[in-house]
């Protein structure tokens, strides 16, 4: 990494957004560095609360491991709406950290998870049925204070209560959804889109297996542990995903990059279980070639910026 008063003499010079428990990046974030640096791009982490950055320095300020927002998401908003050049733009990363977006998305006909909310303040009992649930915030990364609840234990019904109190007490907006059983067998299916020259483009495709194993007692780190491989992508989990970003505010030209997260559903179709435009893990190590595509998407937005 470059200092940040470094002068480069005419060379674009590009952020990479983390937080100060990642200084030196994600390590598959890293992945990205010497094709940047082969396109002649200056690239520095730069840490988004860090008073000393001086963001109007750089030509572009890539959004891709801040996970440490969520218990101050109005001040990184806040910050990202202060800040030039960025990608993805505020308005996005507004619309997109609280996960009320999925209610959004529904009520376009995009097949999403059945969610129900419980503001802050709101009592909540747990569904008369006895079958597993996930409960989560709506303001998250990296499936932090996310739980899974058998409801048809006692015990496990007497967590998922404490488990929304915390939230709620917090001031948290909590999110009530029925567990997806199929991601115990066929996983998470996330699809990855990064910016080219004709615009946001499928670029490739990861397994994620399965992560909740049981109730959330409370913050355990940055993120949970992922058991990631590659995968194809199928032809109607393109589809989905492509109805997704069809919904997206402002439209998908102003996107660096998008993760469409997706899990069979009951009846085997995909459905949507998160929309990711602000911080996702791109997965570059796991396809041949993602690592210049990133790098492309970043020089093809220096170059709409120039």
């Amino acid at each position: 990494m470059t200092d940040h008063h470094q002068s480069t003499r005419g060379k674009p010079r590009v952020a990479l957004v983390t937080c100060s428990r990642l200084t030196d990046l994600d390590p598959d974030d890293r992945l990205v560095l010497a094709p940047l640096a082969a396109r002649d791009v200056t690239v520095e982490a730069a840490v988004w609360d860090d008073p000393d950055v001086d963001w109007s320095s750089y030509d572009l300020i890539v959004l891709r491991s801040p996970w440490d927002y969520a218990l101050r998401r109005d001040e990184f908003v806040t910050w990202a709406a202060s800040v030039p050049a960025l990608v993805n733009p505020a308005d996005v990363v507004r619309w997109n950290t609280d996960k009320r977006y999925l209610a959004e998305l529904s009520a376009a006909g995009v097949p999403t998870v059945p969610t129900s909310w419980v503001e802050p303040g709101e009592s909540w009992q747990p569904p008369a049925d006895t079958g597993e649930y996930v409960i989560k915030p709506a303001v998250s990364a990296g499936s932090q204070d996310t739980g899974r609840y058998d409801l048809a234990d006692p015990e496990h019904r007497d967590l998922a209560v404490a488990h929304v109190r915390r939230l709620s007490t917090a001031g948290r907006t909590t999110m009530v959804q029925p567990y997806l059983s199929a991601v115990d067998t066929e996983g998470e299916t996330a699809l990855l889109y990064l910016a080219g020259p004709a615009g946001l483009a499928y670029s490739h495709a990861i397994r994620k297996g399965p992560m909740l194993t049981g109730p959330d007692h409370g913050p355990d780190g940055l993120y949970k542990a992922e058991e990631i491989t590659a995968r194809t992508a199928r032809p109607d989990q393109l589809a989905v995903a492509e109805r997704t970003l069809a919904t997206v505010p402002g439209g998908t030209r102003q996107l660096l990059y998008a993760r469409v997260d997706l899990i069979p559903g009951p009846d085997g179709d995909p459905i949507l279980v998160e929309l990711e435009l602000t911080e996702p893990s791109l997965f570059l190590g796991y396809a041949d070639g993602a690592p210049d595509r990133l790098a492309t998407a970043i020089t093809t937005h220096l170059a709409l910026r120039a």
